[in-house]
């Protein structure tokens, strides 16, 4: 067990885009790919069943994770709040699964989806490579977040607007301001806005501080338009086969 949770991993260190990390992202989108078959089913059932089991999944992920830290002797308030973007949406997704919470939707389909799939694609994961618990913590948690969101959309029916994703962007630079003074008050880094993260990530090609959170607001935007546009096209043809 002590090889599978220590803090000091023996194990091979983890390498964007090799074979244990194309894996992983393999097995989110099949698990992605299963919501569809919900929708077909149309089985309420099922779905229910799906959807409190992701949910539990969610916070016991979480759970499990506050609890390594507390073996590894790494649990400070510094590092374990959870006022990181994927971190607040563990939470806030198992409620919105739980609750079926339309105004938690509209957050977690932008910035539940974007965060969790930059995650994914350049995880903050140091040196926690396959089989250790920190890298099956990582991509289940975030996997679990765009899942839950996919989940909200295509089997529940719920959409974002135009008027959400203004909304929900004035409301993340509300946010990142907040979480500035807080990381000024305690000394911490969460989102990253005080100074970049310690391993490789996206950040590292936009820029010295504070040149690449304008950068990572902006690109925050483009993958907001890039979610919404299927909704968009879909709106416009709509209009148009009705015009």
């Amino acid at each position: 067990m002590d090889y599978y949770c220590a803090k000091d991993f023996a194990g091979p260190s983890f390498e964007l885009f090799q074979m244990p990390h194309l894996m992983a992202l393999a097995v989110v989108l099949l698990f992605t790919s299963f919501v569809i078959f919900l929708r077909w089913r149309q089985n309420q059932i099922l779905n229910d069943t799906f959807r409190t089991s992701l949910a539990v999944l969610l916070i016991l992920q979480e759970i499990s994770y506050h609890l390594w830290n507390i073996y590894i002797d790494e649990w400070t308030l510094q590092k374990m709040l959870p006022l990181h973007l994927c971190s607040a949406f563990v939470w806030l997704s198992a409620v919105m699964l739980i609750t079926r919470s339309r105004s938690i939707y509209e957050f977690s389909f932008f910035l539940g989806t974007a965060g969790a799939l930059q995650a994914l694609l350049t995880p903050d994961i140091a040196d926690y490579g396959f089989p250790h618990y920190r890298f099956f913590h990582v991509f289940i948690s975030h996997g679990a977040i765009i899942i839950a969101a996919v989940y909200m959309t295509i089997v529940e029916g719920y959409r974002p607007t135009w008027r959400s994703m203004r909304r929900v962007f004035l409301w993340l630079n509300v946010y990142a301001v907040f979480v500035y003074l807080i990381n000024m008050l305690i000394g911490s880094n969460y989102m990253y806005v005080t100074h970049k993260p310690e391993t490789a990530s996206l950040l590292d090609v936009l820029g010295p501080w504070p040149i690449y959170i304008l950068a990572g607001e902006a690109m925050a935007l483009v993958m907001f338009l890039l979610l919404y546009l299927p909704f968009a096209l879909s709106d416009r043809r709509t209009a148009r086969n009705t015009g």
